[in-house]
């Protein structure tokens, strides 16, 4: 039965967790796109009108819900970048489920609910991510952008949550 205790869990998991797990992703794609020379960087976490923006972040109204980055332009441009751009917020989440763990397993944290909900959301996002799909809106899933730029097939270099936007449109 859903009670009072689980509400709590899930105000948890839908307010502070998942928007963490994305803001990690999200890192995860502008580290690479960093690395790379990526000029231009911003992450931008939920949807709806702007709350408050500094530097490169963008934190929207609807901040559990969504997130995106940009960058608009790559200093070393080549399908072993651009794939390895794809797969990092990817390679974040599951950097972090270790280290959750690792942490865990020497006892610096404790093994409760909210790093369970960690972990689930993390893997979540992971296998979302990577599954080669498209979107509802047309975009792309990491998996499947990564997929047709290897194959010769992507001509935007974007996912849904990653995107290379031309410096003049901004």
């Amino acid at each position: 039965m859903f009670g009072y205790d689980d509400f709590l869990k899930f105000i948890q998991a839908f307010f502070v967790v998942y928007p963490a797990v994305t803001l990690i992703h999200l890192l995860g794609h502008i580290f690479f796109a960093g690395m790379f020379g990526g000029k231009g960087i911003r992450v931008i976490i939920g949807t709806g009108k702007i709350l408050f923006s500094m530097r490169f972040l963008e934190v929207r109204r609807f901040y559990f819900w969504y997130g995106g980055c940009e960058f608009s332009a790559l200093k070393y441009s080549n399908k072993l970048t651009k794939s390895l751009i794809f797969l990092g917020g990817s390679i974040f989440n599951i950097g972090s489920i270790f280290i959750a763990n690792y942490l865990i397993r020497l006892g610096i944290l404790d093994a409760n609910m909210l790093w369970y909900q960690f972990v689930y959301f993390s893997f979540y996002y992971v296998f979302f991510a990577l599954l080669p799909m498209d979107m509802a809106d047309g975009t792309l899933s990491d998996g499947k952008a990564m997929y047709k730029l290897l194959f010769n097939k992507n001509t935007d270099d974007s996912s849904a949550d990653c995107q290379l936007v031309d410096e003049e449109k901004r």
